[in-house]
């Protein structure tokens, strides 16, 4: 398989070659223990996101546990990025501060959009189970023109979200990216493209960086670069089906 780079920051090649090369114990990372791990830290997710959720629906309330969530989840994946040999701890507690966010965010667009969320959610999971077996079948294969591509796209994604929120600050109009029109729509449609794409890559890593014998806990970092990556997935779903929903 040729070497890949990845769009999501959590699975930097220069991260997963530091810790792999430098390894030599016994117990080693795992696609299956990765995936294990993974569905996990999904349950964590949940779990803390139907607490957020009942609160809202049946409180009203809900708003500071979200704001939390988005903030502490920020802090923990800052933390698991540079500590990586804390991800067995750091990874779990980003999957709780997450849910806490989504929670609190999925509560938000169904009170606006009744049966958005089921909908979000549905096409998500769909997304990636698609992507796998593109992935898993070598109908799409990670190439280095296909990684740069969408690389590139990504970081390209970040410094507009960056310029605009900048902007934002300002009083600047950034109606385009987050208002109804069609351009607005064909922009979070690219948007979703990519970070589906974005899911080769990290299928791409796992694998790869198994093979080569990274250490046992990796397979909790690994985990914790996909989560990133299906968060990002859900809320640019979710704001693309509540453009499309405001349109009717």
């Amino acid at each position: 398989m040729n070497r890949v780079g990845s769009g999501n920051p959590a699975l930097s090649e220069k991260v997963f070659q530091r810790y792999a090369s430098t390894y030599g114990g016994a117990e080693v990372m795992t696609v299956n223990g990765t995936m294990n791990k993974t569905f996990l830290m999904f349950l964590l997710l949940l779990a803390s996101a139907a607490y957020v959720w009942d609160r809202f629906m049946t409180m009203g309330a809900g708003t500071g546990l979200m704001l939390t969530g988005f903030i502490g989840g920020f802090i923990v994946a800052m933390v698991t990025v540079f500590k990586v040999q804390w991800s067995p701890y750091t990874a779990p507690l980003y999957a709780v501060f997450e849910g806490l966010a989504l929670g609190g965010l999925s509560a938000y667009f169904e009170a606006m959009y009744p049966g958005i969320v089921m909908k979000a959610v549905a096409l998500t999971f769909g997304v990636f189970f698609m992507m796998l077996f593109l992935y898993r079948s070598r109908i799409i294969r990670p190439t280095q023109r296909f990684t740069m591509g969408v690389v590139a796209a990504t970081g390209g994604i970040a410094l507009v979200y960056l310029v605009s929120w900048i902007a934002a600050m300002f009083g600047a109009n950034v109606g385009f990216l987050y208002g109804n029109s069609t351009f607005s729509i064909g922009l979070s449609l690219f948007i979703v493209v990519i970070a589906a794409l974005n899911l080769v890559l990290d299928f791409a890593f796992i694998e790869q960086v198994s093979a080569q014998g990274a250490p046992k806990y990796m397979e909790w970092y690994a985990a914790f670069g996909l989560m990133v990556t299906l968060v990002w997935l859900y809320i640019e779903i979710l704001r693309l089906l509540s453009k499309l929903a405001s349109r009717e």
